[in-house]
Formats: structure tokens, sequence, C-alpha cells
């Protein structure tokens, strides 16, 4: 029998809070947060008000890129950067190349998800 560990609903709320906690040190700077599990699909939310659409996108695409690749984002472009390829020659549309995602693993090295956060700085965002 399989035992998967799983990213739970208020494992990714906790890792939410925390995040808006340091980011409403600089409220005029807003920003989107989003969590996904090892599918990609969407456990959890956030985004600041005054939060512009693209960022708003950008941050589930970071997360769904990491809990797919089983890398963070920015592993993620330098690896198709070091291939000589690109982020459209994969074929879906939902993946992003760029900073701003970890990718969630459980102690045993399984994905169990993403977090992708939006709105600030590349280096900022994975921060």
């Amino acid at each position: 029998m399989y035992d998967k560990p799983m990213l739970g609903l208020g494992q990714a709320q906790d890792a939410i809070a925390a995040i808006l906690a340091e980011a409403n040190k600089e409220p005029d700077r807003p920003l989107a947060i989003a969590i996904v599990d090892d599918t990609g699909s969407m456990i959890s939310y956030a985004r600041m008000d005054r939060c512009r659409e693209v960022p708003k996108r950008m941050a589930l695409r970071k997360a769904y890129t990491c809990a797919l690749s089983g890398q963070d984002s920015k592993d993620y472009a330098e690896r198709l950067a070091s291939q000589g390829r690109t982020v459209a020659e994969m074929g879906d549309p939902m993946l992003a190349a760029v900073q701003g995602g970890v990718v969630i693993l459980h102690q045993s090295g399984s994905i169990m998800g993403g977090i992708g956060v939006s709105g600030l700085a590349a280096q900022e965002d994975e921060d």
C-alpha cells in the first residue's frame, strides 16, 4: 500500500499567514501568494490590496511549475536555459520559468506542492 505525504489546508494557510506577516511590513508593495498540491491544484491563495493582475496570475503559475517540476522556479528556468529550451516548448501554458516559486518537499524527498509569490523583484519574491 502507498502512503503519500500530503500538504493540508491548515499548513498552506499557516504559510500564507507567515508570508503576509512579512509582506505587510511594506503594504505599499502588494503581492500575491499561491500554494498548490503536488498536482498543481490550488490549495490556498491570497493577494494584498491593490495587487495588480500580472502578479496575481504569476503567483499561481510559479507554484504550479514548482509542484510539477519538483524544482524551485529559478532552478527550472536555469535548467531549461542550459538545455537551450524555452518554457513555451514544454507545451503547458501554466509553466513559468521565472524566479519566485519554491517547491515544497517532504522530509522523505517526495514533492508535496509549491509556493508561488509574485509582485516584488524576483529575488524578493523567492525570499
